[in-house]
């Protein structure tokens, strides 16, 4: 059947109170050149069954691949009452609050979450929330413009940032007059260091990215940097893993005076790899920029009764609210990956997060340690990481990748296509999932295969 709700009846009597004679007679303002010829290509329309049919056999195509992957997405065990409370009819059907009286269940989840990831990052509030870890970023990038009151259109952003990140910031922000300058790192440690910085003293800048962990998993001299950038009145704008930061600092504590604006993706928090998504972003600063912070922040109070109540206690939509200065162009926010994630805080608490963390790193550590007994492997940076580094090896990257999937393994990230300078490099990533033997197996297929 055609899900095409409109008879012909019905589209008659709709042109004809409208005084035109056809559908297309709406769009003649489009210009001859930019309108494309019916779709030729599209294959024959199937039934149910045969749509069931075909979705089977492309599932049946997917190999059952150990990964060592992460590069920004990460395989993380999810406990089954995550999911099992996420998908009751309550939660995932549920849509962003409007009418805030009527959505208490929701809204109390809302706000349940912006405190856990206000505790993790240690800052005032936390919103919510933002389609990615990339648009959170360029977000961020425009709430520091917009917190220098937009006379300041300059931010440094390190080239250890994740380079899709650093691509989708330039995307949003380049026809708003913002201009970015990236900041090369250090050969040897695979950081930011201020030397780098220091080309770069002379433009006056509203922000300075600092990433912790950085795309090469290595860890950034936050205290350093964060100091750097205050003193020449600069934000300091966090890029974090959320599970890292049951280890590592709250960024509010790194230099004298702490990150103004944290963001990141929550894909870790919870939410499977999926073939890309959907994932979620997560932003959280201090009070004194709350005004400029883009979505929406719920908030708890009392009811005439005395009862607890929660509101949207900032939602600056352009649609209804600000209109043309809306701090984004948000419209809703990842409500369902929200309400996973901060089910997924809740069973784990503060010490299953760390636990879990320390589960990473030392896997990643036990790796590490195993791959440099391979003749032609080397570490390329000499840092502390947290569950993600590089190697560098002597064949061609993606040939050794294609050559371990016929081992049932996903080696790695190949950076050549952004560090080409590096050479031969290869990103890998063990978390709490990979066992002694994943681990092994890897080791001996590349040695096989080197």
């Amino acid at each position: 059947m055609p899900y095409i709700p409109h008879t012909q009846d019905d589209i008659d009597t709709m042109l004809n109170t409208i005084g035109i004679d056809s559908i297309e007679q709406l769009f003649d303002e489009i210009p001859d050149n930019l309108r494309c010829d019916n779709l030729t290509s599209l294959p024959t329309a199937l039934n149910e069954m045969e749509i069931g049919r075909l979705m089977q056999e492309r599932a049946a195509q997917t190999l059952p691949l150990t990964c060592f992957v992460g590069a920004g997405a990460y395989e993380h065990h999810i406990p089954a009452a995550v999911w099992e409370i996420t998908t009751r009819g309550e939660f995932y059907s549920a849509y962003t609050p409007y009418q805030a009286e009527a959505s208490q269940g929701t809204l109390q989840v809302i706000y349940e979450y912006q405190t856990m990831i206000a505790k993790l990052t240690g800052q005032d509030a936390a919103n919510a929330s933002l389609y990615d870890g990339a648009s959170a970023l360029a977000e961020a990038v425009l709430m520091a413009v917009r917190v220098k009151k937009a006379k300041i259109k300059h931010v440094l952003i390190p080239k250890t940032v994740h380079p899709i990140y650093r691509r989708v910031v330039h995307t949003l922000v380049e026809n708003q007059a913002i201009t970015i300058s990236e900041i090369d790192y250090d050969a040897q440690s695979g950081q930011i260091t201020v030397d780098k910085l220091a080309e770069h003293q002379d433009v006056k800048s509203a922000a300075l990215i600092i990433p912790q962990p950085n795309f090469f998993g290595h860890l950034e001299a936050v205290d350093e940097l964060t100091n750097w950038a205050h003193q020449r009145d600069m934000l300091v704008i966090a890029v974090v893993n959320p599970l890292s930061l049951a280890l590592l600092k709250p960024p509010i504590e790194w230099g004298e005076k702490g990150a103004d604006i944290v963001c990141g993706e929550g894909q870790p928090l919870g939410i499977p790899l999926s073939y890309g998504g959907p994932y979620f972003g997560f932003m959280s600063c201090k009070k004194a920029y709350i005004r400029q912070l883009p979505g929406r922040i719920v908030g708890r109070t009392t009811d005439t009764d005395g009862k607890t109540g929660y509101a949207l206690t900032l939602q600056a939509r352009e649609q209804h609210i600000r209109r043309s200065k809306a701090t984004s162009n948000i419209c809703t926010n990842q409500g369902l990956m929200v309400t996973a994630a901060t089910i997924y805080m809740s069973l784990l608490g503060a010490k299953g997060l760390e636990n879990t963390a320390l589960a990473c790193h030392h896997n990643t550590t036990t790796l590490v340690q195993q791959l440099q007994t391979i003749d032609g492997v080397d570490i390329v940076f000499n840092t502390p990481y947290f569950h993600e580094t590089v190697i560098r090896i002597n064949k061609p990257v993606a040939d050794v990748l294609k050559a371990l999937t016929t081992h049932q393994i996903l080696g790695g990230y190949d950076l050549s296509q952004h560090y080409p300078e590096l050479g031969n490099v290869l990103l890998i990533c063990a978390t709490e999932m990979r066992t002694e033997a994943d681990i092994q197996h890897y080791v001996e297929s590349l040695r096989e295969i080197l």
